[in-house]
């Protein structure tokens, strides 16, 4: 990875906000733009799959923000989120030099037509909140040994986040399991679904009989998280089975309802649990946290500092 050189002052300076006209919704809805530089000399651009041209580097986390996070939250938890995603954007993306998808694999991008689309009536207001948490972080990052790091994020964990290791196998210093409790009042903490015993088995390689879901073993890892189902000689890792089911979590039970004749899983936490929880940022942001303090208790021992796009 290339070193980070800090910018000690505001190089390529940014153009100011777009001046807003108050007008009646029945009026054109003008769009706030994110502050960008006057010359573009030094700006970065996002190629973005599907997208017909590169996107400026700062309208792109916009978007991104509007797509991933509620516009509801706090503006501190906006922040946060902007900040995460600049980073994990221009990690991805090696500054703008490989495309990126916006999928949830990798990050969500709504463009403005979406957004306007999505928040009809409220969108001036929307788009000027999400606005003011980028421009306030415009250029942060998250570094780790000077370094950006792989700002993972999801929305709502199991009551504790997971480590890379039990996500992956991999240990990253910065990406360790922390308590995350609040994370407990997310409308997303909890699901249950439930297939018939035939369309169960159209997921499975195997075909399993009701009697096999009392051989089940499961075993979990230190955050909660299932690390493998085994029935009999079959195993399967905890993602495996998140996958085959498209349940939200790795925190799962199985059982077969014999009363409904259902097999029915249950789950706890919404995501792959890894890095920050969004659900627990809008709960510290409430607490007054701001977003520098809801980064550095998601990622450890990490800084956040200004990009120079200008030496990149």
């Amino acid at each position: 990875m290339k070193k980070w050189m800090i910018s000690i002052g505001v190089i390529c300076l940014i153009g100011a906000l777009y001046m807003l006209p108050i007008v009646g919704f029945s009026e054109r809805q003008e769009a706030i733009i994110p502050q960008t530089s006057d010359k573009n000399a030094c700006e970065i651009f996002i190629e973005v799959e599907g997208q017909e041209e590169k996107i400026p580097l700062e309208t792109y986390i916009t978007g991104v923000v509007a797509a991933e996070m509620p516009v509801s939250f706090k503006k501190e938890a906006l922040k946060a989120q902007a900040i995460a995603a600049r980073t994990y954007a221009l990690k991805t993306t090696n500054y703008g030099k490989i495309a990126i998808a916006p999928t949830v694999a990798k990050q969500v991008f709504y463009d403005e037509e979406q957004r306007k689309a999505n928040w009809a009536s409220n969108f001036l207001g929307n788009e000027k909140k999400i606005v003011e948490a980028i421009n306030e972080t415009q250029g942060q990052v998250i570094l780790y040994n000077n370094e950006l790091i792989t700002a993972m994020f999801h929305s709502t964990s199991n009551g504790k986040t997971e480590s890379a290791y039990g996500y992956g196998g991999n240990d990253i210093p910065y990406l360790q399991s922390v308590a995350s409790i609040s994370d407990q009042t997310s409308p997303k903490f909890e699901a249950e679904q439930e297939w018939t015993l035939a369309q169960w088995n159209k997921l499975w390689p195997i075909q399993w009989q009701p009697s096999d879901f009392n051989r089940i073993q499961l075993f979990y890892n230190d955050s909660g998280r299932v690390e493998r189902l085994q029935l009999g000689n079959n195993v399967w890792t905890g993602r495996e089975v998140r996958t085959l089911l498209d349940i939200p979590s790795t925190d799962f039970t199985i059982i077969f309802n014999a009363n409904k004749r259902k097999v029915q899983v249950k789950t706890q936490g919404y995501g792959h649990g890894v890095g920050m929880s969004q659900y627990g940022a809008e709960a510290m942001a409430n607490e007054g946290k701001t977003a520098a303090e809801i980064l550095h208790y998601y990622y450890q021992d990490i800084e956040i500092k200004k990009i120079d796009a200008c030496l990149k």
